[in-house]
């Protein structure tokens, strides 16, 4: 009632809009004159930290993920009072957009089987990789975006940015990946993708295969066949093209892309690895391998 009152008394006066809404003046002078209650009091305090977190995150951040990263500061609050003070900050989360196909079918002949068949989970890192691209319009014209994902952290392991569809922009996102896991052995190691013909190049499969990768093609020819790609891809889109968007070139999109990607991997959260970053994620995998190894 008062911050109603307090938003329109210049332009109408305080006794009538008291009269309008049937209540004393002597009533809204009460109310401001009585201290804030210990809510009102806790609420000023949670809201600068909320809109910290949610802005520290490229702003896509949701009721729950701004919750679970408060919890992971040690900032008692419930998940319904953050909906209910990001509903008054007018703070919201990132929503995804239908995808546009951007890799072109290449012939049944040439396609490996599909090992995955649509469970994209895996026990171990390099056990799993997903892979696929998409599309960003900039003022100089389109430019494509690779991905190459740990399907066990969600970690993004290899990516590129690049004004040309050919083969080599996913190559590249492939070598970026093998050079990211250092010396590990990738042997044994399923790359899966869908039918696009970047992905079943010659070079390119001849690069898994000088890695120990075994490649995985999806079967059905729909965006289920490669559904943790295509969900990374929407993120991607998401939560950083289509709000800092509209871009000037590719140079850009690369610069901002990079820092996105080091943000996915060392600081959001995803639900999937439990509500900790994928570097996290791993480093606690390969913690307790140590541990299980000691004993």
């Amino acid at each position: 009632m008062t911050r109603y009152i307090d938003a329109h008394r210049d332009t109408f006066g305080v006794e009538p809009i008291c009269q309008a809404l049937a209540i004393a003046p002597s009533t809204y002078y009460a109310a401001k004159a009585r201290p804030p209650s210990a809510r009102a009091v806790r609420d000023a305090e949670l809201k600068p930290v909320i809109e910290r977190v949610h802005a520290g995150n490229f702003a896509v951040y949701g009721t729950r993920k701004v919750w679970r990263q408060l919890c992971r500061e040690g900032v008692e609050v419930g998940r319904d009072r953050v909906g209910r003070l990001m509903g008054e900050l007018g703070l919201c989360g990132a929503t995804r957009t239908r995808r546009v196909r951007t890799t072109h079918p290449a012939p049944v002949s040439q396609r490996p089987a599909d090992l995955v068949e649509r469970v994209f989970t895996a026990a171990a890192p390099d056990r799993l990789w997903v892979a696929d691209l998409t599309y960003v319009w900039t003022r100089a014209g389109f430019c494509y975006a690779a991905f190459v994902i740990d399907a066990f952290s969600r970690r993004i392991v290899g990516w590129r940015v690049s004004s040309s569809l050919r083969t080599d922009l996913a190559l590249d996102a492939l070598e970026m990946a093998i050079y990211s896991r250092g010396d590990r052995t990738l042997d044994g190691l399923i790359h899966h993708s869908d039918r696009g013909s970047q992905y079943l190049a010659i070079r390119y499969t001849e690069r898994l295969d000088d890695a120990g990768v075994v490649n995985s093609v999806g079967s059905k020819g729909d965006s289920y066949d490669n559904a943790l790609a295509e969900t990374v891809n929407g993120l991607y889109k998401a939560e950083l093209i289509n709000r800092k968007g509209p871009w000037r070139s590719v140079e850009q999109v690369e610069l901002e892309t990079a820092a996105w990607v080091h943000w996915w991997n060392t600081e959001r959260l995803h639900s999937a690895c439990g509500d900790v970053p994928p570097v996290e994620y791993e480093a606690a995998y390969w913690a307790d391998q140590q541990v299980a190894a000691a004993a």
